[in-house]
């Protein structure tokens, strides 16, 4: 076991991990935030999407020791209220059906617009590309993201 001292949401936070333990385990498992979903597992759904440094990556294939010192962001943290401009435009389109997605999906959204405000509708769908939703939610998704570009 190794300990880490990780920023995560704005707050340092120490655990004792193995090496190779998935970020995503270490997040839900031993500091109980559980609003990142274990999805695949191989990094092919997006559901574990959170930002490491503002970037959207996949924590299920991310170990902890490559972590580092990076800023690590989940759904948790971009919000008190649930009230940023991602998540109150998912509500007005009303985008979640199942909701097991929609954490990854808000994560990539929300890495997308703080680089690109405004993206155009190929650029989300690039950007959204590896995040999967088995209700096929991708035209609302579209739409939040473009409700929320005007917000920012």
């Amino acid at each position: 076991m190794t300990e880490y001292s990780l920023n995560i949401n704005g707050k340092t936070q120490s655990v004792s991990a193995q090496e190779d333990m998935p970020l995503l385990w270490v997040l839900r498992d031993l500091l109980a935030l559980k609003g990142t979903k274990f999805g695949c597992g191989q990094g092919l759904c997006g559901a574990c999407t959170v930002l490491l440094d503002g970037i959207a990556i996949r924590s299920c294939g991310l170990l902890m020791s490559e972590v580092g010192d990076a800023k690590i962001t989940t759904i948790e943290g971009i919000s008190e209220n649930g009230d940023h401009p991602v998540q109150e435009a998912w509500i007005q389109h009303i985008v979640p059906q199942c909701g097991y997605c929609q954490t990854g999906q808000i994560m990539s959204a929300v890495a997308l617009l703080d680089r690109n405000p405004k993206p155009s509708e190929e650029e989300i769908e690039s950007a959204m590309a590896g995040n999967l939703c088995r209700c096929g939610t991708y035209n609302r998704i579209k739409e939040a993201i473009q409700t929320a570009s005007l917000k920012l």
